[in-house]
């Protein structure tokens, strides 16, 4: 989902052997060691001499970031070596699926928050189960742990996030009277459409923006998809989604974006750089593409979160990012497992996100974010996130995705539930095809 979420927007993100990193009737065993009496599970595991290969995809953390954190890991773990190694996107799925299944596999990987599914089903993850309580998983963000976790089991633990939020001209909306961002999702099609004037968009949405569609409908009380029994059930032919769509319709009709496009072909950043768009969904840090290619647009906008049905909390927002695996086959899985707990901590977390203008894994977290109005907006709508249906083949429903065929039918005229029950058929069909 960081690939996707970042790539596609122009945003990313969001996207997991032995006791100490196992599950929880394995005890804190180390390298199959039974500990002396009185040891803590708490205690770093010693360093003997071992080289750490940790994983990392690129643009994840800075250099300084990093070293800091080597420096930190290799004191706390005498005559231990952590080897960072930075990857690529491209290609990096294969990449992660082979690496599962060597013999030969590096101690922790980075994972984009979806692909984690697809990761544990090929049996080569470590299952982390018994330590979420012991890394604060009660306050992990739900769009990077929930999909972290696979038939009840917890393969992947959350390392930082992203979703989208509402970046809006202040200019644009003291002109039309608009004295404070709108709460509710009917406050802000009555804005919209009011901001749609004149040569000015009311707002740039590309039609095939499924990632906020997606949102829209948990919104209505649908899924795009639920697990019913061992078979999944589509959820675009259900009156939830239809309504969903409705409501994108009637959004899109103040922008002038090709109905067909998605952020990738109809990218939000070049539209919104000839200062004649008052509203703009994407992840923060795109504001910066923006007033680079206009430097006359600096300091015009601001965020609030996708407003949801009502006030009483945000819109639903799709999470991207990553989640930190371990591999069944790593070689040194108790010291795999200080890495993930040392780059789950407060303190890292916290340095991470200013570093990055990301959001932490925790929901507990928020000074982190403190004077980033982008990332404030961000955690609100964190707060009501999620992630995609938790399935291995979800990867397959994105190469052909039907919910943009169905978002352009809808806008090009189609009866929403009409063309929700043809998506939904693919849809089905794809989660339920044996690899």
């Amino acid at each position: 989902m960081k690939r996707r979420l970042f790539v596609a927007a122009g945003v990313a993100a969001a996207l997991a052997g032995v006791a100490a990193c196992g599950s929880s009737d394995d005890g804190d065993k180390k390298d199959g060691q039974t500990p002396a009496a009185g040891a803590s599970s708490n205690a770093p595991a010693p360093g003997n001499g071992k080289k750490v290969t940790v994983w990392l995809m690129k643009g994840t953390a800075p250099d300084d970031y990093l070293a800091a954190f080597k420096a930190k890991f290799e004191a706390d773990h005498p005559g231990a070596t952590l080897d960072v190694q930075i990857q690529q996107w491209n290609g990096i799925d294969q990449k992660i699926i082979s690496a599962l299944a060597s013999k030969d596999a590096p101690d922790v990987m980075e994972a984009g928050n979806t692909q984690v599914a697809t990761y544990a089903a090929s049996g080569g993850v470590k299952d982390l189960t018994g330590k979420v309580n012991e890394l604060g998983g009660k306050d992990w963000l739900t769009g990077l742990s929930n999909p972290g976790k696979v038939d009840g089991k917890q393969y992947g633990v959350p390392f930082y996030a992203a979703n989208r939020v509402v970046i809006y001209n202040k200019e644009a909306f003291a002109a039309a009277g608009i004295t404070a961002p709108p709460k509710t999702q009917a406050e802000w099609l009555e804005d919209t459409k009011k901001l749609n004037s004149g040569d000015q968009q009311g707002i740039y949405l590309p039609g095939q923006n499924w990632y906020f569609y997606a949102g829209l409908l948990k919104d209505q009380g649908g899924d795009l998809a639920v697990k019913d029994g061992d078979k999944w059930k589509g959820g675009l032919d259900t009156p939830a989604a239809a309504a969903a769509a409705n409501f994108y319709k009637d959004l899109q009709a103040n922008s002038k974006a090709a109905k067909d496009g998605d952020e990738k072909t109809q990218p939000e950043t070049v539209a919104a750089a000839n200062g004649k768009v008052a509203q703009f969904i994407a992840v923060p840090g795109e504001l910066e593409t923006v007033v680079t290619k206009n430097p006359a647009l600096k300091d015009k906008y601001g965020y609030f979160p996708i407003p949801g049905k009502d006030a009483a909390k945000p819109g639903a927002v799709l999470t991207g990012g990553s989640d930190l695996i371990i591999p069944e086959t790593a070689k040194n899985q108790d010291l795999a497992y200080d890495v993930i707990k040392q780059f789950n901590s407060d303190e890292w977390q916290t340095k991470l996100a200013k570093a990055i203008k990301m959001l932490p894994n925790k929901t507990t977290l928020g000074a982190a974010l403190e004077g980033d109005a982008g990332a404030a907006a961000m955690m609100t709508g964190a707060s009501n996130g999620f992630a995609t249906p938790n399935s291995p083949n979800w990867t397959a429903v994105e190469s052909n995705n039907p919910i943009k065929a169905y978002l352009t039918k809808v806008l090009t005229g189609t009866d929403a539930a009409a063309a929700g029950k043809e998506a939904n058929e693919t849809l089905t069909k794809t989660l339920n095809t044996k690899s």
